[in-house]
């Protein structure tokens, strides 16, 4: 069964489990019967965690993707693998968290609109309404969400609604200036990335660009992770660090790493989108292009 531009459809299947031998002739040995093709297949052995992580990219018409998944369920179930199976050309939906910094988010949101990220934002949620306008410019859903202590609790509950009414498969804190529950943390574990600024050394607290600008540092950078109830302490998906001089005001470091923010960040739910990211414990597999 070709797709309406006449292309046979493509999926990707991720997988992890304890590593032995046969693993990569049993998921080959089920494309074959499933009549797939492969067009890339990466994979990982952990041997320190004895570990095996695997990404495949495949082609196959004629068969819908709930059959797949139930075929290979059974090739799954027998070696105890964790697995994942999507179409390669759906759109992430990925809802964006906020604050009061705008730049990561508009970033996101121009790179939907342009397709250079294979995501679709059906809603964008603040603690403030500063870009309620800028999310009326791209079409897409503001939910004002004010956090207090007294409303943080009935704050993640409404998170979570609408992670559920609209299919959420992603949420990004684009400098989302609230810590998430430990609770809800493990209810959308995989499923949530944070960026945030990283320095050598770090700095802690307000300001921390004017802090490193007091310090005279050479290089700021930004860090994606997943969100864990250990704060800013989740699994690393992506770092970036850009040079900075002596020449450099304080407004001039903010933004240079609001650049980096940026660019880490898209670069890390680009990853995700794609299925290139699998956990290994408090660590990211990361398949490259």
């Amino acid at each position: 069964m070709a797709t309406d531009q006449g292309r046979t459809p493509t999926y990707l299947l991720t997988l992890s489990c304890l590593d032995r031998p046969g693993l990569v002739f049993a998921v080959s040995s089920w494309l074959v019967r499933a009549g797939g093709n492969i067009l890339d297949s990466q994979q990982f052995d952990d041997t320190l965690g004895q570990h095996f992580f695997m990404r495949v990219h495949f082609e196959v018409g004629g068969v819908a993707l709930d059959d797949l998944r139930a075929s290979f369920a059974r090739v799954a179930d027998e070696l105890g693998m964790t697995w994942h199976l999507f179409s390669a050309v759906e759109p992430y939906r990925t809802l964006v968290m906020v604050s009061r910094f705008g730049h990561c988010l508009n970033d996101l949101l121009f790179r939907q609109s342009t397709g250079a990220l294979n995501i679709v934002i059906p809603a964008v949620v603040s603690n403030h309404r500063d870009f309620e306008r800028l999310c009326d410019t791209y079409d897409v859903q503001f939910h004002h969400v004010p956090v207090t202590p007294d409303t943080k609790d009935e704050a993640e509950a409404r998170l979570l609604e609408l992670v559920d009414e609209l299919d959420v498969d992603l949420v990004v804190l684009a400098r989302y200036m609230q810590v998430l529950s430990d609770a809800t943390c493990q209810q959308l574990r995989g499923q949530v990335i944070n960026i945030h600024h990283s320095f050598l050394p770090s700095f802690k607290g307000a300001k921390p660009y004017h802090q490193a600008h007091e310090r005279g540092v050479k290089l700021i950078g930004a860090t994606a992770h997943y969100v864990t109830p250990d704060l800013d302490e989740g699994p690393i998906i992506e770092q970036g660090v850009t040079r900075v001089s002596h020449r450099m005001t304080p407004a001039e470091m903010v933004q240079a790493g609001r650049d980096v923010e940026a660019q880490v960040l898209s670069t890390a739910v680009q990853w995700h989108a794609e299925q290139r990211l699998l956990l290994d414990g408090s660590r990211v597999v990361v398949f490259p292009r």
